[in-house]
């Protein structure tokens, strides 16, 4: 693709942000202003703000119904199992109360379970602790033929492992950070795959290659904002804003236009959460 003059040519308009946090207590007030004026105001396509427990899953619907063009998904990640008080079907029970019914989403604008999976990054890491979340959810989006946003950070094989004993299951293994191989044979088993800022990196090689090897109706782009912001900005506040770096670094792997990878990713992040 030619890269004549990209950066000027880059905007926000028609961008769908499959996975952002801006609930996030990082943003210190400045998202409202930020999604309404800057993001919203100037065309961008959509985002799904993803609830990490259920706390901030509270938090999350509230925001996406402050914002026509953004949604929620419910669910509690594998970092934040640890710090919750209940037991794993009781504190589960609490996500199962806002999506149990198709009205509750649609009325809660949820269109995921997630951000659910397997983090074998942090210490300590209480494998154990955080496979029970991730099947007892695994198990309710299977319940409620619901999509699920898969958080895996060097849990690989496990995450893998774990999907297969649900076959019924779909969704998206966000920030992909695995293989070639275990991309392609994710999305021949129906999983899309989302590219976060990593794919900008000077190291982010291997998330490069899992892209190159992705089909183009199962890639997806996000910013996992306020985490993962793209080079040149690289260690910064990320938001939506800047994904058109991602986009753009995700056009020239697949040889398309800005435009086409722009208008592709939103039609795929549609399709995935029933928003078509």
């Amino acid at each position: 693709m030619e890269k004549k003059s990209i950066e000027n040519q880059l905007s926000v308009k028609g961008l769908f942000d499959s996975h952002a946090h801006y609930f996030d207590s990082r943003w210190e007030g400045q998202a409202e202003d930020l999604l309404e004026n800057g993001l919203f105001g100037k065309g961008l396509g959509g985002i799904v703000n993803v609830a990490t427990d259920p706390e901030n899953a509270l938090r999350c619907i509230e925001q996406a119904k402050r914002h026509e063009g953004m949604y929620a998904a419910v669910g509690i990640h594998p970092t934040d199992c640890k710090a919750l008080r209940g037991s794993v079907d009781d504190e589960v029970s609490r996500i199962r109360y806002l999506l149990d019914t198709e009205e509750k989403r649609r009325e809660n604008k949820i269109v995921a379970l997630g951000e659910i999976g397997l983090d074998y990054h942090w210490e300590p890491i209480e494998e154990e602790l955080q496979k029970q979340y991730f099947h007892a959810q695994m198990a309710l989006a299977e319940e409620l033929s619901l999509p699920v946003i898969i958080h895996d950070r060097e849990a690989h094989g496990d995450c893998f492992e774990t999907v297969l004993r649900y076959p019924k299951v779909r969704g998206v293994f966000h920030s992909f950070s695995g293989s070639a191989e275990m991309a392609r044979e994710l999305c021949r088993r129906g999983w899309y795959i989302s590219f976060s800022g990593v794919v900008t990196f000077k190291n982010g090689r291997r998330a490069r290659e899992a892209a190159m090897v992705v089909p183009m109706d199962r890639i997806l782009a996000e910013t996992d904002a306020p985490y993962l912001a793209p080079e040149p900005f690289r260690g910064r506040m990320n938001h939506s804003g800047l994904m058109n770096y991602t986009v753009s670094a995700l056009s020239e792997i697949k040889g398309v236009s800005y435009e086409d990878m722009v208008r592709i990713t939103a039609e795929n992040a549609r399709r995935l959460f029933g928003l078509a």
